[in-house]
């Protein structure tokens, strides 16, 4: 058994000020640790009510509490879920951290206190930080969206006038020099999309949509997609397929492939690139080989900095600008995914992505409808109409479309869309950007137009957001998504593989 004057010299020496009281919450005892918190000395409390160390706000209801908890002892922290005071001798106030444990056979009470006072104040500035992130947060993605929206829309009109002027000037030195300008036009394009791409990573604007999804269909758009940039430099590519699913966000898979692939191509002069996937248990690995120039191996930590090329010293020309395995890295850790690398000097590299697998079966697409019979093209140029309320990207737009004998009926908002419906004879498709003034969108607008004229109606959705919201938007056979800067070329395609439905 534990002498007295031994139990008396532990509560002594304990870290927290220790306060005993009896059932009527008379202190019976104080340690010397008291003084130190409340500026008492502990004679000058003991034989006095517990409550006097309590600022008075709370010293009613304190007895009541009191009375509970003699009726239930137990050891428990006090007031669980509250914030606690201590009242010192100056009458100042402290936040307090009470540990109880019941003496049962004495019916008396051990209150060990604690001054919380920094945690507290620790806990308040991270509390403060996390809100000035979340507010730096949220200001990183309005700029992102503003600068993606406002950055794009000159491009975009800068695209369409090219092209247009392609297909109007005949003089061969103009045409050279509108030649040079659409390679300039498009080495913009592809540096502020990998910016803007790093910059919403970075900020945490993009959050994963992750679901199961086939790897055969993105492995066929990859063969589309570089087919012939790689048969322009003699390179056989070589995708191998197997009926895989994985379980991830297909778009950011999808960008992650693309700039391994266009990676592999521009550092292969002769041989091949090879697309490939394989079934590890329950993990897909996606594979991306080339026999292309190959990595040094002190080089290989640094093939992830922005702006680095292998082989290209800083300053000089080079083809492309060194972002895309950057991009690739902050996806491959947003994903939390494994991305190896092998390589050996003049014999070729390999980039492999491991994903988890899927389930067996993936939703399919919506079935397109089926051509209209006939012997080829339509006998007219379908009419447009053209929502855009930039002026500048709304003219050029239009004098692309006129130029390739389009009708066009060119508007800037919902409104002007739905009283020019009214007025044409036959409207067959609807070009509209997303973002429109005063909120609108060109989901409203297509919406609008379809309850009028019927679903039927087909429709191009042009954007130059990026965000997740995007994939949100409802799915129709007949809406085709297009993403700001996008050629002349590849806008027409879009409106000619629409009206051949």
């Amino acid at each position: 058994m534990l002498k007295p004057d031994l139990v008396h010299d532990a509560l002594e020496s304990a870290p927290d000020a220790i306060v005993i009281t009896d059932a009527d919450g008379t202190i019976v005892f104080a340690n010397r640790q008291v003084q130190t918190l409340f500026g008492y000395d502990p004679r000058e409390i003991v034989d006095g009510s517990i409550e006097q160390l309590l600022p008075e706000r709370f010293r009613a209801g304190h007895a009541a509490h009191r009375r509970g908890f003699a009726e239930s002892p137990g050891f428990r922290p006090m007031g669980t879920g509250l914030e606690l005071y201590g009242r010192r001798k100056d009458g100042s106030e402290f936040p307090v951290e009470i540990s109880l444990s019941p003496i049962a056979a004495a019916r008396l009470t051990t209150a060990a206190i604690r001054d919380v006072t920094e945690r507290k104040r620790i806990e308040s500035e991270l509390v403060g930080a996390r809100e000035q992130a979340n507010r730096a947060n949220l200001a990183k993605s309005r700029f992102l969206a503003t600068a993606s929206h406002d950055l794009r829309q000159p491009l975009q009109t800068l695209a369409l006038l090219n092209g247009a002027l392609r297909r109007v000037v005949t003089h061969q030195g103009a045409l050279a020099a509108i030649s040079q300008q659409e390679q300039a036009i498009s080495a913009m394009s592809r540096l502020l999309g990998a910016l803007l791409d790093i910059s919403k990573l970075e900020s945490g604007a993009i959050k994963p949509d992750v679901t199961d999804f086939t790897v055969d269909a993105l492995f066929e758009e990859m063969r589309r997609e570089f087919a012939d940039v790689a048969a322009s430099k003699g390179l056989a590519l070589e995708v191998q397929t197997q009926s895989l699913t994985v379980h991830s966000d297909r778009s950011l898979i999808e960008q992650v492939v693309r700039n391994l692939v266009s990676n592999a191509i521009k550092y292969t002069g002769k041989g091949w690139v090879c697309l490939r996937c394989l079934k590890q248990g329950a993990l897909v690995r996606l594979e991306v080989l080339d026999s292309g120039i190959g990595i040094p191996a002190d080089q290989i930590p640094h093939i992830y900095d922005e702006f680095y090329q292998v082989g290209v010293a800083p300053n000089t020309s080079r083809d492309g600008y060194g972002l895309g395995l950057s991009i690739v890295q902050r996806i491959v850790k947003l994903l939390d995914l494994q991305l190896e690398v092998h390589s050996q000097v003049g014999k070729g590299s390999e980039f492999a992505l491991t994903l988890p697998a899927g389930g067996n079966r993936v939703a399919s697409n919506p079935e397109l409808p089926s051509r209209t019979a006939g012997n080829g093209s339509p006998k007219r140029k379908p009419h447009v109409l053209l929502v855009e309320d930039d002026a500048a990207l709304r003219d050029a737009t239009r004098l692309l479309l006129r130029t390739e004998q389009y009708e066009v009926t060119a508007v800037a908002s919902l409104a002007e869309a739905v009283t020019a419906a009214k007025t044409i004879e036959s409207l067959d498709v609807v070009v509209t950007d997303y973002h429109l003034e005063r909120g609108e969108t060109g989901m409203q607008v297509i919406e609008a137009l379809r309850a009028r004229l019927g679903e039927s109606l087909k429709a191009v959705l042009v954007t130059g957001d990026t965000s997740s919201a995007m994939r949100e938007l409802p799915r129709h056979p007949l809406t085709r998504l297009a993403s700001k800067p996008m050629q002349a070329d590849a806008l027409l395609a879009l409106l000619q593989e629409l009206a051949a439905q």
